[in-house]
């Protein structure tokens, strides 16, 4: 699990990339739940989508 305050240390770039391989896993999962109609580890997904909240609430407040 991410912590907002490690999140807060990171540059914007990071941020960015971060958030972009969070997404791809995202996607991944899910096409995996469609596929096989089950997940290996179907926690992972609610922690993914958590973790990509949070990188994206830092980088809305590093625009300000």
């Amino acid at each position: 699990m991410l912590k907002a305050k490690e999140l807060k240390e990171q540059s914007v770039e990071e941020l960015t990339a971060l958030y972009g391989n969070l997404s791809k896993e995202i996607y991944g999962l899910k096409n995996e739940l469609k596929t096989a109609r089950k997940l290996q580890k179907p926690h992972l997904l609610r922690e993914k989508k958590r973790n990509r909240a949070r990188v994206m609430t830092v980088l809305r407040q590093k625009e300000d």
